[in-house]
């Protein structure tokens, strides 16, 4: 059909068919922003959410492997702890421990009071006759071999009764239960031959 023979008024549609540019709709054309930004979400949103639910989950809640761990050294703990479970049947096959028997100990032979060990009572006081009564005390518990004189020797605070050696100690201890004289002691020195009665200010006959 020509223009001529068109029945209608022209009208802006007309109008548009006359122009030179294009026709019909037409879009803009796309950035490459546009086209790209969906990858570059995809790429770099999904893994930052991938770890923080990961981490969320692994906080909060014990995961499969994570809670036999934990009960393996939870075991482990109370094991150590508690040092194992004790056997029964351990305690009830120990044998008893037996008794240590005591010693009997060795009788100590009787000491011995030899009445015929010399013995020389010696005054050293100043009181005329004190060697000569203590000598016929000692002669009275049966001694007999007894003498008496006066002490030149040092002074004595007290008075003693003198032994020369281990095996003269009951002999020396008769002779002072003889005279009442509480010290005995032991001095080879002092008495060279037998038991020596050294008398001072404070003996009483």
């Amino acid at each position: 059909m020509s223009p001529a023979d068109y029945p209608y008024p022209p009208d802006e549609f007309d109008g548009a068919a006359a122009s030179a540019g294009p026709r019909g709709v037409h879009r803009t054309p796309r950035t490459w922003w546009s086209r790209w930004w969906p990858f570059v979400v995809a790429v770099v949103l999904f893994p930052v959410l991938a770890y923080a639910a990961v981490t969320v989950i692994s906080d909060g809640v014990d995961l499969p492997w994570q809670g036999s761990e934990t009960a393996t050294e939870e075991t482990a703990g109370t094991d150590d702890a508690t040092g194992g479970a004790a056997d029964p049947t351990e305690e009830a096959t120990e044998p008893a421990e037996e008794a240590t028997p005591t010693p009997t100990p060795e009788p100590t032979p009787d000491a011995v009071v030899d009445l015929a060990r010399a013995v020389e009572v010696f005054n050293a006081t100043t009181t005329s006759g004190l060697a000569s009564s203590a000598k016929d005390a000692v002669e009275a518990a049966g001694f007999t071999n007894v003498s008496s004189g006066n002490w030149d020797g040092d002074d004595q605070a007290a008075t003693v009764v003198y032994y020369p050696a281990a095996a003269d100690v009951a002999t020396a201890q008769a002779v002072a239960a003889a005279l009442g004289i509480a010290a005995v002691e032991e001095s080879v020195d002092l008495a060279p031959e037998g038991i020596v009665v050294v008398l001072a200010d404070d003996f009483t006959p």
